[in-house]
């Protein structure tokens, strides 16, 4: 399994999914330890237009655990094959840890200026 972590430069789940500095991307072993963990480098902007959805769907990820995100660029995600946890703060690695130990959960809420389909047009404040 893999999964995503829309990260800053101190290895900590970035705030806003669209501002990234980079995603960490952690391979998970059967036995649920991390036994790699990659970074990409992240096109600045929105994240439901970045492209980023079908390069992280095209490395195998099936999981972003991420703070703040829109729902259009959860939607984008969905459709990659790629489920969203949201509400994520924290060490990156300590996330992914706590999170395959059942420990996180979805917040339920999704940035609210951001709240429109996949097809919007990007207008919102960076």
């Amino acid at each position: 399994m893999k999964i995503a972590v829309p990260s800053t430069k101190d290895n900590h789940v970035d705030e806003h999914f669209g501002h990234c500095e980079f995603y960490n991307v952690f391979t998970i072993s059967e036995a649920n330890e991390i036994i790699d963990i990659q970074s990409l480098k992240s096109a600045q902007g929105c994240g439901c237009k970045s492209g980023i959805a079908q390069v992280l769907a095209a490395q195998g990820v099936s999981m972003m655990l991420a703070g703040g995100i829109g729902n259009g660029a959860i939607n984008v995600l969905n459709a990659a094959g790629i489920n969203v946890v949201r509400g994520c703060s924290g060490n990156t690695s300590e996330i992914i840890n706590r999170y395959l130990a059942g420990k996180i959960l979805d917040s339920g809420l999704s940035c609210q200026h951001h709240n429109h389909d996949a097809n919007h047009d990007c207008s919102h404040e960076n």
